[in-house]
């Protein structure tokens, strides 16, 4: 099985406001940048986005190692998702998990592959998750102005 490591970010100016995400795949010394932004989104949902389409991007089975500076995410996908799909996609309160339909792609994408995510720290100094908030707040620009 190929190792493929993931770094993501997403961002939003304004919550809610024009966002961007962005995600860097590497496998060996292979490298490809996806992003993408929408005009009006939270932080959130950009980086719920970015670890999916990293996700849609793999063609066959692999080992992840998912890198985020989003805590939301990474408890997400170890923690929160086995319960969510056990409720009927329900929080732990009874609500609606917000960005259902993505999440119900990440769980069925994360079956299909080995994802362990890593939390980094923002703005702390990590190459690639630096690169990723710069896409990233670069991508929610292009909308600022809509």
């Amino acid at each position: 099985m190929k190792k493929v490591k993931i770094f993501t970010d997403g961002s939003s100016l304004g919550n809610p406001g024009p966002g961007g995400w962005c995600a860097l795949l590497r496998y060996n010394k292979h490298e490809k940048i996806l992003k993408g932004g929408k005009r009006s989104t939270t932080n959130n949902e950009m980086e719920i986005k970015a670890v999916l389409e990293a996700l849609k991007a793999l063609k066959e089975p692999c080992e992840v190692e998912l890198y985020t500076d989003s805590q939301y995410i990474e408890k997400a996908i170890k923690e929160w998702i086995h319960n969510w799909t056990k409720n009927n996609w329900k929080t732990s309160s009874k609500k609606d998990v917000a960005h259902k339909d993505m999440w119900q792609e990440i769980y069925r994408l994360i079956n299909i592959h080995q994802v362990k995510p890593v939390w980094v720290k923002a703005h702390a100094g990590h190459k690639e998750n630096e690169l990723c908030d710069k896409i990233a707040k670069e991508e929610a620009q292009k909308f600022k102005n809509y």
